[in-house]
């Protein structure tokens, strides 16, 4: 499995963005839309943006794998977020200044308290040995997946910490028309973040499972890899977007020589999103889960994993 960069952080635009004053299609009751303009953004020239690899922004909830208690373990995302006192002053000095990186931040006080486990993510500023907040005021961090964790259920469905393996959602290794679930080891992903999709992730924008029947996976970051891009202009990629069957996704992150990442969103295009007939579903999937005890892989569409138990059948075996 091809290692890309991992998502540490909040990730830059490929384009310079502007504020228009109108309300969001993203985020409900946002009275204002981040868009792109023509303009390439400085970090994307800065880091080659056009010898980099471009790949599907999955649309999920971010987690990393690392060791925890001596062994690989699952951790979802968990930002560190100001009180609301610290949060008050903030949102203040953001409407009189307009630059979030002049704020000056007592981490000690000025932030909720995280479980001891808490680590905070790779990449992000450090003053005095202390993580610093980002332009939202959030430090980025991580919590490890706990078997029984009920706030993380779903999180903890995809892994089974017996057998050290992860539920893994990727293209095909021979064909790239076809996508593969697998039982991956963890050994084999450390240091490696994922997009954890599903029934009860982000409401579910590629339809998996049921009420009944819910059903999660993994995706590492950078699995899909998006081969016939047009150029990196924006009247361009608004029309691969809108007319493309490949363009039917959430959006691009390009990863860099650099291990730089960089992305671009339907929304940043004034295009919407979640849609109907995402380019994922589209695609035929075969399950490929322990063949000595399974005997040969299974082969369904995508589709059908909406409803049908088959993959959960098969997971069974490992849980």
């Amino acid at each position: 499995m091809r290692r890309l960069g991992s998502v540490q952080r909040k990730m830059p635009c490929v384009f310079v963005t502007e504020v228009k004053e109108e309300p969001s299609t993203k985020r409900e009751h946002q009275p204002f839309k981040v868009l792109a303009t023509e303009t390439l953004s400085h970090k994307a020239l800065d880091a080659d943006i056009y010898s980099a690899l471009p790949t599907e922004k999955v649309d999920g909830t971010c987690c990393y794998i690392t060791t925890y208690k001596g062994q690989p373990y699952l951790w979802a995302r968990l930002d560190r977020k100001p009180n609301k006192l610290a949060e008050k002053k903030f949102k203040n000095y953001l409407q009189s200044k307009q630059n979030s990186k002049e704020f000056f931040w007592n981490v000690e006080e000025d932030f909720k308290p995280v479980p001891e486990c808490w680590i905070p993510a790779k990449e992000i500023e450090q003053l005095n040995g202390n993580p610093m907040p980002d332009e939202n005021g959030h430090i980025p961090g991580w919590v490890p997946v706990e078997k029984h964790n009920k706030q993380y259920c779903w999180h903890s469905s995809v892994v089974n910490y017996e057998f050290e393996v992860a539920l893994i959602l990727q293209q095909h290794p021979d064909d790239p028309g076809l996508l593969e679930i697998s039982a991956v080891p963890l050994s084999d992903l450390l240091e490696q973040t994922l997009e954890l999709i599903g029934t009860n992730i982000n409401g579910n924008p590629y339809g998996l499972g049921s009420k009944k029947y819910p059903l999660h996976l993994l995706i590492p970051h950078g699995a899909f890899q998006i081969r016939n891009l047009p150029t990196l202009k924006h009247n361009d990629l608004l029309s691969w977007f809108e007319g493309c069957r490949e363009g039917k996704i959430e959006g691009i992150v390009w990863h860099c020589n650099d291990g730089c990442l960089i992305k671009v969103h339907r929304h940043h295009l004034g295009l919407c999103w979640p849609i109907p007939d995402t380019y994922m579903n589209s695609k035929p999937v075969i399950i490929n889960m322990n063949p000595n005890k399974l005997g040969q892989h299974t082969r369904i569409t995508y589709q059908q994993m909406g409803s049908d138990l088959p993959l959960l059948f098969l997971w069974s075996f490992l849980t």
